[in-house]
């Protein structure tokens, strides 16, 4: 018998990218030229997805997906674990995926997804709104959690993140800030941000850099908030997500500018960098530089010294989205915002 022509076989064939075959075949935006070869590769495969959207119509076939960046990373073990408690007090088993940060491979994975008619789905999103869109027009009920999707051709970012910041805080934003209506259970990054710049201001810094990566938008947002006009744009740096990435972002840092007294780390991955590239350039913390990390994760308290975090709860974030996407049809809270809490240990100091 042969082998069913999945979306990756049909976008293969194209020459084109798995989330473009699915703009396509859901309704979505593509040009004329692409549309009609996406669909004639489609019938000549004999793939068929309008027969999947009718079950996804029709009925709840059982289980959800979960699609996080990196299943290394503590945090995101946190969540999974909030996801898995629920789902197994339900009763529903849970496809667990990685995306790598990657939307291509995200887009990817949400195709194999609606295949296998998982019709509920809980992600850590990667892609923008239009890597999103298909799986919603198809009827897959999403929870995004930790954070949103970035929204296409968007030119200014920094502006999607303080409208996102407007949005948690209740108040109004343009209404293309959040072309997608999904529920979403995120963390108070605004507030955490800010207490920790507070933190660090009353002990006297005033050169406070900001080390981040993928999907911290709002993090960033935030802490340009916090510090003010003029923001020196070489105190904020980016890795791209590997811990290669982040160790050289980290260690950049240091060496480019060394009148910094300290540095707020956006995740934990980028936290372990901020330490190993500090012992590396034999910079002593809290002496001479105070870390702050965001995520409180195991390994914080056994550093030297331990390391002052913003704490999020992970296992709760995910036990929250697993619920929601669970009440499909219900009433749902758009946005459920969830507290940090600033716990101060010993890797901050006075200023000197």
């Amino acid at each position: 018998m042969d082998k069913r022509a999945t979306i990756k076989d049909v976008a293969e064939a194209a020459g084109v990218g798995v989330a473009t075959v699915s703009r396509v075949l859901s309704g979505g935006s593509a040009s004329r030229q692409t549309r009609e070869r996406v669909l004639a590769v489609a019938a000549q495969l004999d793939y068929r997805p309008s027969a999947l959207g009718r079950n996804l119509r029709q009925r709840r076939t059982g289980g959800m997906g979960l699609l996080v960046p990196d299943l290394t990373d503590t945090f995101y073990g946190q969540l999974a674990e909030g996801v898995l408690a629920c789902a197994r007090s339900a009763g529903e088993p849970v496809v667990l995926g990685s995306t790598g940060g990657d939307p291509e491979q995200e887009a990817e994975l949400i195709g194999m997804l609606l295949e296998q008619s998982v019709d509920r789905l809980i992600a850590v999103p990667s892609g923008d709104a239009e890597t999103w869109a298909p799986a919603i027009r198809a009827g897959m009920t999403v929870v995004f959690a930790d954070r949103l999707p970035a929204q296409p051709d968007q030119e200014d970012p920094a502006a999607t993140a303080v409208s996102d910041l407007m949005l948690l805080d209740g108040l109004s934003a343009a209404p293309q800030s959040r072309p997608l209506d999904v529920p979403a259970v995120v963390a108070d990054d605004r507030a955490g941000i800010r207490t920790a710049v507070r933190y660090l201001r009353g002990l006297g810094h005033k050169r406070i850099a900001f080390l981040g990566g993928p999907g911290q938008d709002r993090r960033v947002a935030a802490f340009r908030e916090a510090v003010g006009a003029p923001v020196d744009e070489e105190l904020i740096v980016f890795g791209t997500g590997s811990r290669d990435s982040a160790y050289a972002a980290a260690s950049g840092l240091f060496q480019s500018r060394p009148d910094l007294s300290a540095v707020v780390a956006g995740g934990n991955v980028l936290g372990e960098a901020a330490v190993l590239a500090a012992r590396e350039l034999d910079l002593r913390v809290p002496r001479d530089v105070s870390l702050v990390m965001y995520d409180d994760v195991p390994w914080a308290e056994l550093c030297s010294p331990p390391l002052t975090v913003i704490a999020q709860p992970g296992r709760d974030m995910g036990y929250r989205a697993a619920e929601l996407v669970l009440r499909a049809g219900s009433r749902r809270p758009r946005v459920v915002v969830l507290p940090t809490e600033l716990i101060i240990r010993g890797s901050c100091g006075p200023h000197r």
